[in-house]
């Protein structure tokens, strides 16, 4: 039968004999993707082999029949209950653009519908709407369309894969709020706007915008969104009495003289209430070229908080003044300067003393006893500064005692030394001794050394006597002689 069908088909070819039975279909795709190309055959042809071939439908032009298993780029599928049957090729390429025809086999003349596909590169597009937005802010853009596309589905997508667009879309005109995203369609003007409110970085990237068209290629724009990062925040901490007044001074760019100037109170600046309505005590106090000020009269305690002042509608990067406005009420003042005095002042007696080597010395020195706090903390402001200064009088004096007292007990102790013969020996030499008990421990010390000293120069006597002057010396004096004379000095020591 191939035979047969391929000799038929060179014969039509040369006769250009092949004719559509049911029309051209026109099929788009893009590249990379998948497209599907569906064709119906009439009732009674349930049974009869289909396939799909392109160009001149020649016998090596066939690329799948319902016969064959699918193949890697081509698959086929027959729906008898709805009489249609479809191919599906994957991976579409530039290559793949062309004409094909739908065939069901039966005897004689095949039926045949002609296909028409176009491809087209996955991405969009020549010419890019840069958008800028502030973070928190909102961003509104702008999406051109047609005469003809204005009773058409409009959507919005993230990306720039035109193919997927539809079905990722965040937004359409058949649902013109989902969240953050808002559409608005001017059918006049022909112009579909979107805007997204409470800005992320994260919403920075690709989107498209989108025209569905009932044949053929949707039509797009392109719009790259760069989300600005709240940077250099002129941040200021204020804090106040309740009962005083404050003013917050707030800068605006020259190009702001005539705007309307705000001052909101809240944690974010997306989310505070305008302070400027319906609040007595909050006047503008002026207004001169590069800044204006907000005075809040009668402070109380509940106005404290973070207050954010800007010179237009829409938040912008730099065009805000952050304030952190605290306030305290009289009572917690004066608890905060008791406080402080509280913590200056000692609260036990005063003990000093001088280390020296093991011991520690006491200077015999004591202060007022410990200070009761309960008792300062009754004391009216006044006393509590004289209390105060008392004791800091009486610090500065003790410290004076101090010093008198440990210069009075340090001294010097002179060499002592002994003659013997005509000859000066030296045995103690000249040392200064300073601090407490060590002091007379030193002079008992000394002492007993000179009485040592004295015993053994007036033993030394007893033997200088008996020995000839030209010969005094101890080399005359025998060992018994010398350990008779030298008892005493020996017991003693």
């Amino acid at each position: 039968m191939w035979s047969f069908q391929k000799l038929f088909f060179t014969l039509c070819s040369a006769l250009s004999c092949v004719r559509s039975a049911a029309g051209l279909i026109r099929v788009f795709g893009y590249e990379g993707t998948d497209v599907k190309v569906s064709c119906s055959y009439p009732e009674g042809y349930e049974s009869y082999q289909k396939y799909l071939c392109r160009n001149d439908c020649d016998y090596s032009d066939v690329l799948i029949t319902t016969s064959q298993t699918n193949k890697p780029r081509h698959s086929i599928y027959d729906d008898k209950r709805t009489r249609t049957f479809t191919t599906t090729i994957s991976n579409l390429q530039s290559t793949d653009a062309g004409k094909y025809w739908c065939g069901v086999t039966r005897n004689g003349k095949d039926l045949y519908t002609e296909v028409k596909l176009e491809t087209k590169q996955d991405r969009c597009c020549d010419t890019v709407n840069n958008i800028q937005g502030n973070e928190d802010g909102s961003v509104t853009i702008s999406c051109p369309y047609d005469s003809q596309s204005v009773n058409k589905l409009k959507f919005f997508c993230r990306g720039n894969r035109p193919s997927t667009c539809l079905q990722q879309a965040v937004i359409t005109s058949s649902n013109t709020q989902d969240g953050r995203f808002r559409l608005s369609d001017d059918r006049k003007s022909g112009i579909f706007t979107v805007t997204i409110s409470s800005l992320t970085l994260k919403d920075s990237g690709s989107y498209l915008c989108g025209v569905q068209r009932n044949s053929g290629f949707d039509v797009f724009t392109a719009v790259e969104l760069e989300v600005k990062e709240w940077c250099c925040v002129k941040s200021k901490v204020i804090s106040k009495t309740a009962g005083h007044e404050v003013t917050l001074q707030c800068p605006y760019p020259p190009n702001h003289q005539n705007n309307r100037k705000f001052l909101c109170r809240g944690s974010q600046r997306s989310n505070c209430t305008d302070m400027m309505k319906g609040q007595s005590r909050f006047l503008v106090h002026s207004d001169f070229s590069g800044a204006f000020s907000v005075k809040i009269t009668q402070l109380e305690a509940g106005d404290a908080g973070t207050y954010w002042c800007r010179s237009e509608p829409e938040w912008n990067v730099g065009n805000y003044t952050q304030f952190h406005l605290s306030v305290a009420t009289v009572e917690e003042e004066q608890n905060a300067a008791k406080k402080k005095t509280l913590q200056a002042l000692p609260t036990q007696g005063i003990t000093t003393g001088y280390q020296h080597q093991s011991s520690t010395v006491k200077t015999g020195l004591t202060a007022a006893p410990p200070v009761s706090k309960e008792l300062i903390e009754g004391l009216p402001d006044v006393a509590l500064y004289s209390l105060a200064a008392a004791f800091g009088g009486l610090l500065l004096l003790l410290t004076v005692i101090l010093v008198s007292v440990f210069k009075s007990k340090c001294g010097k102790v002179k060499g002592v030394g002994v003659v013997a013969d005509g000859k000066k020996l030296d045995f103690v030499e000249e040392q200064e001794v300073c601090g407490g008990d060590d002091v007379y421990q030193n002079h008992d010390s000394i002492a007993m050394r000179s009485q040592q000293i004295a015993s053994w120069q007036q033993n030394a006597s007893c033997h200088v006597d008996d020995v000839d002057e030209e010969e005094a010396d101890y080399k005359n004096v025998t060992a018994a002689e010398d350990i008779y004379c030298n008892e005493g000095f020996y017991k003693l020591k």
